[in-house]
Order: structure tokens, then sequence, then C-alpha cells
């Protein structure tokens, strides 16, 4: 049965009940979490039917009759949805059940028009598994997986004449059914305790944990503004570890880490006021709002039973066979959390490298640029450093930048080979974010003037020029000081625009003044 109807006066009170401060919270309440993700699979066509399964299509073109579930119309499983599903199971250490069966979820919504959506009930595909998240600190928090089931996404509805983009205050509403009966998996945990003031930290962990391994199995794009993978986050708060579970509420269709974190902590937030009021929490769904970090209630939360489940008449059990299975596990790729191990001894980095890597999605670019040439340290100091500084201006994320790793191994390449200095390799990025990803380096060198200053005749002028400048400074160098050498290049760097040969230049001044290094 679901929850029972609050009265309008007791909505008011609710919403008027205001948030206790995070820290106050998380010392007074224990939260607990539990998490769905759905992750839609890169499968060439859906899962029932034959109709393309694209991104950003016409509205309405990448359908069939099954995806409207029209009259007379039968659905068949895709195979390669299957197949995808259990290697999703297999990473997260799952059980793979011998049979299992679809069933029909009985809802209206105007995105799925025929009134049910196929998905999975008492009989998922993978169940009893477990993943391991790294937190930034390096801490491990094991997260038990329920299960794994697949099902069906829903199209995609379009509210229009509001302010905010949702129903609420909208004139009319438009539905494409490009994303209907697109394949999912829907991935549950068991309730995640014992995370207090790291709630917040933990689900976006456990999120990105699952985005990289579907990344890796090259079961998903895994893209979360495209939707690829979305995130159902339930919040519950109880009086301590040893007090029974509290009543939850879902906040639904969260798709960034940094959203992800924000509404676990507003939710744990209001939830603490709310009890601190005397009042009970809703089980509910509610909305996140990126704009404010809050969230807003949606609808009271149904239970299981009132989707009234039975099993899909029109499909049979599907059996996969334990050799398939083992098929499957053989050809897993190195996962994540091992393929991270590996490359921390490869390359030399710190833990303290590899996470700050990690945190800031830059592993792959910087494999990618190793694999293209470069040395690692290399890598990592221009993606972790210039580029990461252009990224957070731009206010998107690395891989969003448009700077490829080939572009980044031919800079590093370029400065190996003394052709360019580090303040020249900052200014061909520059170049190359502004032009949105467009250009080589090495043409950028040429076409613009920028390559090192390395003629001997061009520097010893330069270098006369500063000692006849600087007499103080050439007395200091004669007299023991070396290190005032720097006080002579500086001015050598601006006569050549800063691209002259650093070390050259140094042996230059050194030479003239009679001194050894």
């Amino acid at each position: 049965m679901s929850a029972q109807p609050v009265s309008a006066n007791k909505v008011r009170e609710y919403l008027d009940v205001q948030p206790l401060d995070f820290d106050d919270a998380v010392k007074t309440y224990d939260p607990v979490l539990g998490i769905e993700v759905h992750v839609e699979l890169g499968t060439a066509t859906k899962m029932f039917d034959g109709a393309p399964n694209v991104f950003a299509a016409e509205p309405n073109t990448a359908i069939t009759e099954v995806s409207l579930g029209l009259p007379g119309t039968l659905p068949v499983v895709n195979e390669k949805a299957v197949e995808y599903a259990i290697r999703i199971g297999l990473a997260l250490n799952c059980e793979i059940a011998e049979s299992c069966r679809f069933a029909r979820k009985q809802y209206f919504y105007p995105d799925l028009t025929k009134n049910f959506q196929t998905s999975q009930y008492d009989e998922p595909i993978a169940f009893d598994g477990w993943v391991d998240v790294e937190l930034e600190d390096g801490e491990i928090v094991r997260v038990e997986i329920e299960r794994a089931h697949m099902e069906e996404d829903a199209g995609k509805n379009t509210h229009i004449g509001g302010s905010t983009g949702r129903i609420q205050g909208a004139t009319h509403s438009q539905v494409d059914y490009n994303r209907a009966g697109v394949p999912l998996v829907e991935i549950v945990t068991r309730p995640i305790p014992n995370v207090g003031e790291r709630a917040p930290e933990v689900a976006a962990a456990y999120v990105r944990t699952l985005r990289d391994i579907f990344r890796a199995l090259d079961v998903s794009e895994a893209r979360m503004e495209r939707g690829n993978v979305r995130a159902d986050i339930n919040v519950s708060l109880r009086a301590d570890a040893d007090a029974p579970l509290g009543t939850r509420t879902e906040t639904k269709n969260v798709n960034s880490f940094r959203a992800i974190d924000r509404a676990v902590r507003f939710e744990i937030c209001r939830q603490a006021g709310v009890l601190d009021a005397g009042m009970d929490v809703v089980q509910e769904t509610r909305h996140f709002h990126d704009e404010t970090g809050e969230t807003s209630p949606g609808r009271v939360k149904t239970d299981a039973e009132d989707y009234r489940y039975f099993p899909e008449p029109d499909l049979v059990p599907v059996a996969p066979s334990r050799d398939w299975v083992e098929q499957l596990r053989s050809t897993l790729p190195e996962l994540p959390a091992a393929r991270r191990r590996r490359l921390i001894g490869e390359w030399g980095f710190s833990d303290f490298e590899m996470r700050d890597v990690i945190n800031a999605g830059a592993l792959d670019l910087i494999q990618e640029t190793v694999d293209a040439g470069a040395k690692p340290q290399a890598a990592r100091k221009w993606w972790m450093g210039e580029l990461a500084r252009y990224a957070k201006d731009k206010g998107v994320e690395l891989d969003e930048l448009g700077v490829s790793s080939a572009q980044v191994a031919e800079l590093i390449g370029l400065i190996d080979e003394k052709k360019i200095n580090d303040k020249i390799g900052r200014q061909v990025l520059g170049v190359i974010v502004e032009a949105d990803g467009d250009g080589s380096p090495a043409q950028i060198v040429e076409d613009k003037g920028l390559a090192v200053v390395s003629d001997d005749s061009v520097l010893t002028d330069a270098v006369d020029a500063a000692i006849a400048d600087n007499p103080d400074v050439v007395e200091k160098i004669k007299g023991g000081k070396v290190q005032a050498i720097g006080a002579l290049m500086g001015p050598v760097m601006k006569a050549t625009r800063g691209q002259a040969d650093a070390g050259r230049v140094r042996q230059i001044i050194m030479e003239k003044l009679g001194v050894a290094g």
C-alpha cells in the first residue's frame, strides 16, 4: 500500500521547516544512502525492436511500431544488450542468473505509449555483488550491490511555456519517443551505512566508479551530460548506527557528480530540519535544482505493489548458458581499479598524484598522451596544470576542452626537442583552446614565429646588452653570487620575446663573465 496523503496544512508546515547546518545534521543523525544508477547501453538497436539506438536524431524518427507499443506488435530481446548486462554484472562481482524473465511495470506516463515499462522485477539478470569505491584520501568504501536488471528507457517529455522547463507552470508538453525502448541496466545498491559526514563524497565517488567501469567495458559512452548515466539518490536519517533505517527520499535523475554531492548534502540538512521540528520525513520522490543546489517534492513514493508487476507474456525467459557467462568473464578488460594500480607503478606517480589525476578526470587523457609518445610526468604536468586551468575558466570538464591528447604529446615533443620552451608552450595551448581544439602545435609555432631563438649571434648580442645595462649585477656574479645570473637572463628573455634558449643564454653569460656554474 502506498503512503497516505498529507493534509494541506501539514504540507505547508512541512515546507516551512528550515534545514539544519550540515555539520550539525551529521553530528545529530546517522545518514544512510541507497543509489540506483541507470546506464543506457550502447547497442546499435533498441532493447526489444530494430529501431536505431541513436542520440539527437530528429524527434520521433528513431522509432518503430514496437517502440510505440502499437497493437499487434511483438517484442524481441536484443542479444547484445543481454551480453552487456552480463558483462556489467560480472564487473560488479555479481552472481549471474541461470534463468530470469521480464515483467510489465504498469503505470501511465505519456512517454511510454503502451502504458507499461518492460523491466525485470523479482528475477534480475545479476544480483548479490559489490564494488570497492576509493575516496579522495585513498579510503576504500565497499558498496554492496543488490541487483542489476535490464529494462527499457522511456521517451522524453519537453514542457513548454513555463520558466523552469518543468511541468509546473508549463502551458503544454511535447513528447519525443526516440529514447523509448533504448536498453538500460539499472544497478541497485543495498543500504550504504556508516558514511557519516562523507555521505555526499561517497555517493559521487560510487557513481564515478560505475561510470568508469561502463567505459572500460565499452558497453556505453557513459556521458552523463547526455543522460547516458543517471542516478536516483536515496537518503534517510536515523538516530544512530544501531537504530532502524529512517524514511527515505529518492532524488530522481541526478546526472553530474557535483549535483550528486549537493543533492545528498541538501537532503541530509533538510531531513534533519524536519526531524528536529518533531515531524516525520515523507517518503517521496524529489527533484534536484542545479541552480540552487536544493531539492523539491515530486510525488509520494509508490511501493512496488502499486505497479502491479506481472511476467511479460510476450517474452520467453532469458537463460544464459554457464559456458557463455564464463566466456564473457574471460574477455573482461582490465578494470579501472587494477589499471590505476598498474599505472602508478609504470609511471612512478605517488598515490596522491594519481588520486589528483583521477579526481580531475584526467587519467584517460594522460594515458593517451603517454601512448602518443610523451613522458608520464610531462603529460600529467600539462593536463593537471595549464589545461586544467583553462577547463576551470570555461566551466567544462577536461575532456570537453577540445584539446586532444595527440596535440599535447606533440607540444611536449617540441619542448623536449628544445624547439620551444614552457612559456611558448602555454601560448600555443592558448591558441588551440581559443580555436576549440583546432590546429597543430608545430604549425602554430611556425605560423606565428614562436620557435626558440638558439642563434648564438642573436643571443650574444642580447647578453652583451644585458651586461652593459646591469654593471651592479655583473659585479655580484663575479664576486661569487652566481644565482644573480637570473637578473641578467630576464632582460635577454624580454629582448627575445621569451623565445631564447634559456640554457644557452645562461652558458653564454657565464662564458662572458668567466665564472663557473
